[in-house]
C-alpha cells in the first residue's frame, strides 16, 4: 500500500539552464546588421548613379571633339580622292 501522505512528486522535467541570449537580443542584433547592410547598399547605389552620370557627361563633352576629328578625316579623304581623280583623268574635268 502507498505510504501515508502519498509518494513524493517525480521530477520528470529537465532542469537545464537557458543557453544563449533572449530572442529579443537576437532580433535586435539581426535588425542592426540588416540596417547597416541596407545603408551600405544604398550608399553603393548612389555611388553607381554618380559614376553613370559622370560617364554620360564625359561622353556629352567629348562629342564635339569626336565630330571635329571625323570631319577632318572626311576632308582629308575628299582631298585625297580629288587628287587621285585629277591624277587619273588629268585636267579633263
Amino acid at each position: 500500500m502507498p505510504p501515508t501522505g502519498g509518494y513524493e512528486p517525480i521530477q520528470y522535467k529537465r532542469n537545464l539552464p537557458a543557453r544563449g541570449f533572449r530572442p529579443s537580443v537576437y532580433l535586435l542584433a539581426v535588425g542592426v546588421v540588416m540596417t547597416y547592410g541596407f545603408y551600405k547598399v544604398g550608399k553603393g547605389i548612389r555611388e553607381q548613379n554618380e559614376l553613370a552620370r559622370e560617364k554620360i557627361w564625359s561622353r556629352i563633352h567629348l562629342i564635339p571633339l569626336l565630330q571635329a576629328e571625323e570631319d577632318r578625316d572626311l576632308v582629308r579623304r575628299h582631298v585625297a580622292d580629288k587628287a587621285r581623280e585629277k591624277q587619273l583623268l588629268g585636267s579633263e574635268t
